[in-house]
């Protein structure tokens, strides 16, 4: 059930429908190296051969899971060798790149920087944690997105219609919500679901479909609906201050294979989006689980793990700092490149300081509490307020001493 060209492909119109920039790139057969982030099942692996096969330039793949450096090695000279039988340039997939060490990742820069090989990554993590950042800047990173219903609904047509044996038996799709909220956008776990189903019955309902579920057990899928269903519960009891609910989702993760590098990642992020300023030692307790299970791995990493959790649960909440960058982003996004204050710029060339730059800046550490008032914000922009301090004790202080500041400089100046 594979797609063979972009038309069969499923999905991802965002990236390959009319005029979307990947589909613009092999229409225009410039194709350049790029990753690709998404749940399991979405189509990354296909997309990547489709258009090796629609560009006609060797291919080339790689598992981040079997393959070493001298792999790597391997390949970019085979690469090399293949450039001059063919019309563009051969392409590299690697499966699973945000498990490539750091020197597996260094010993792709060269021939990535060079253009002997354009780049494919296909990985499930954040590229951004996981993908070192020398190459992550020569790479532009494409995120797909879980499979929609109608896209599996289609899916489940086409099986039922090409499959050589499916097609041979009058198989009656009755019901499809358990269909489709067990796959959890996955087109592999649906055609696996599809599958196991019709190895009972050729009719399908949501009691059958749950029932052959149940006697396969899927209790925990860490790349299915499961997975966002159990981290989103999670989170959500950091956030309400309900420490047993949190370990609760923590233990079921944890017995189900959740990587804990996973969980940590998700803990570093509540601590600052849902604690923030209310505890700002939430943020380090949760980088020091994060360090700690790397360090100590299962069975042990579940201890720092649990205690991060109670700690997150237990703090205080704000979410200021999220908000001010939130907002602050899409004023800068409304705004523009704002011209930033002439005595705010740096100076390094004699050009520079001839233009005013840098002229009059005020040291801040040569006034009376380290504290001199002076214009930061760009001209248009003198009025925004972005960060709004919360009701809790932390940021009490921090408002009540920026209000003490701002306040007695003005009464000093009127």
């Amino acid at each position: 059930m594979r797609p063979q060209t972009l038309d069969d492909y499923i999905g991802q119109k965002h990236l390959v429908g009319e005029g979307a920039v990947i589909r613009r790139m092999i229409e225009q057969k410039r194709v350049a190296s790029f990753i690709l982030w998404g749940p399991p099942g979405v189509g990354k692996t296909t997309l990547a051969n489709i258009i090796a096969k629609t560009l006609e330039v060797p291919f080339y793949t790689l598992s981040a899971v079997t393959s070493g450096v001298k792999d790597v090695r391997d390949v970019i000279e085979r690469a090399k060798s293949s450039r001059f039988f063919a019309t563009g340039n051969p392409i590299l997939f690697i499966d699973e790149i945000h498990r490539f060490s750091k020197s597996q990742q260094d010993s792709l820069l060269g021939a990535v920087e060079q253009g002997v090989v354009t780049l494919i990554g296909a990985t499930t993590e954040n590229p951004s944690f996981e993908v070192i950042r020398p190459l992550l800047s020569r790479c532009q990173v494409y995120v797909l997105n879980p499979l929609e219903q109608d896209d599996l609904l289609h899916l489940v047509d086409l099986a039922l219609q090409k499959d050589v044996m499916l097609k041979q038996r009058q198989i009656d799709v009755k019901e499809t919500d358990a269909l489709l909220r067990y796959s959890g956008g996955d087109a592999r776990k649906l055609l696996n679901i599809l599958e196991l189903t019709l190895q009972e019955s050729d009719v399908i309902t949501d009691e059958i479909v749950t029932k052959c579920l149940q006697q396969n057990p899927l209790a925990y899928d860490k790349d299915g609906e499961m997975h966002y269903d159990l981290i989103s519960a999670f989170i959500k009891s950091i956030r309400g201050s309900n420490p047993d609910a949190a370990i609760y989702y923590l233990a079921r993760m944890i017995e189900g294979g959740e990587q804990p590098e996973f969980i940590a990642r998700r803990l570093v992020i509540s601590a600052s989006e849902d604690i923030g300023l209310a505890n700002p030692n939430a943020l380090l307790l949760a980088n020091a689980a994060f360090d700690a299970v790397h360090k100590l791995g299962w069975p042990e990493g579940r201890i720092p793990l649990a205690e991060a959790t109670v700690y997150l649960a237990t703090s205080p909440k704000s979410n200021s700092a999220y908000m001010a960058i939130n907002d602050a982003l899409q004023y800068v996004q409304k705004s523009g490149n704002l011209p930033v204050p002439l005595h705010l710029r740096n100076a390094p060339t004699k050009l520079m300081e001839q233009l005013g730059y840098g002229k009059d800046y005020k040291y801040a550490h040569d006034y009376e509490g380290h504290f001199v008032r002076q214009q930061f914000l760009p001209d248009e922009a003198q009025d925004q307020q972005f960060w709004h301090a919360q009701d809790n004790p932390q940021e009490a202080k921090l408002k009540e001493r920026m209000d003490k500041l701002w306040k007695e400089e003005d009464n000093k100046r009127s």
